[in-house]
């Protein structure tokens, strides 16, 4: 019953947001942040128990207004994400500024394949499907919702311009396949890993458990590594930013994989150093957060990802 009231309440704001203008939808999505920021306790406080230990010279009240506007950027992705999921291709272009596009079609004409990374940071969610019309599809590794109505609605979403979702088993060897087929493979870097493979690299000073797929995809292939980023401009815009690639460690580094690993990591950690208030702070991503947090629900259930290639 649970599962089903969530899904009609969401597919009921779909239909609600689609006739709005998207900058209505924005301050309706602030609103809707804003409302889960007052009554979301749980969420509340991992978030400003994260800000702390990231930014530990900011005054309390600094930080909570840094989690404020988190909320309201993640009401905003919300209602925008089925908004423009729901625009003609002319109209989703027409929302959309690009930054750094030459070093995306020099990549693609390596014929390696491309590895874009990112994190839930911004709008990445909009940046995939712009990504699709602007350039070409790009497959994009992720977890299965567990409430398998929203997943068909969010899988619906993904894939209405033509980018494949790898779920779980056989994703890296599928990622492979469209790496030689010289194909685009996007890959999140935040979210807190639970599976054998993970590695330890340094997010804000401390140590946090991230994949490995994404660095050991890159030097098996050689596919370049493009870092990529969407934020928020007036009237319900985008501007898309796709950074130099990253540089891979020497091939006679004893720990390349964590090397890369901890590269890629650093580029996000500037941008989320830059604006905070577009990174999902109420996500459990270090493992020395206050014990008190140990068992407040988080925002990614455990889930294994088949991500080692050497195993494939």
């Amino acid at each position: 019953m649970r599962r089903q009231l969530e899904y009609l309440a969401v597919k009921s704001v779909e239909l609600a947001v689609r006739p709005l203008p998207l900058g209505v939808v924005r301050r309706l999505g602030e609103g809707l942040g804003q409302t889960f920021y007052a009554f979301d306790r749980n969420h509340r406080c991992i978030a400003l128990a994260n800000l702390e230990m990231a930014f530990p010279g900011r005054a309390p009240g600094e930080r909570d207004a840094i989690a404020k506007a988190m909320f309201q950027h993640f009401g905003r992705l919300l209602l925008e994400l089925l908004k423009y999921a729901s625009l003609s291709s002319a109209d989703k272009l027409a929302a959309v500024e690009w930054e750094g596009e030459e070093r995306v079609r020099l990549a693609y004409a390596q014929g390696k394949g491309i590895l874009f990374c990112t994190g839930h940071f911004g709008f990445w969610e909009q940046q995939a499907l712009a990504h699709a019309l602007h350039f070409e599809p790009m497959a994009v590794m992720a977890r299965p919702l567990d409430n398998p109505r929203l997943h068909d609605l969010l899988e619906r979403i993904r894939t209405s311009d033509g980018n494949p979702v790898l779920y779980r088993r056989g994703a890296v060897r599928k990622a492979l396949r469209l790496l030689a087929d010289g194909r685009g493979v996007g890959i999140l870097i935040d979210q807190h890993m639970t599976s054998p493979d993970a590695i330890y690299v340094d997010f804000f000073g401390r140590p946090a458990a991230t994949t490995s797929t994404l660095a050991a995809l890159a030097i098996r292939t050689g596919a370049p590594v493009i870092p990529l980023f969407a934020f928020p401009l007036p009237g319900g815009r985008y501007r898309m930013i796709y950074e130099p690639p990253v540089e891979p460690p020497s091939e006679d580094s004893p720990d390349s994989i964590r090397e890369f690993t901890q590269r890629c990591t650093d580029v996000l950690e500037m941008h989320v150093r830059r604006h905070p208030e577009l990174w999902l702070w109420m996500h459990r991503r270090w493992r020395d957060a206050p014990a008190a947090l140990e068992h407040v629900p988080g925002m990614f259930p455990s889930a294994k990802l088949e991500v080692d290639a050497r195993d494939e």
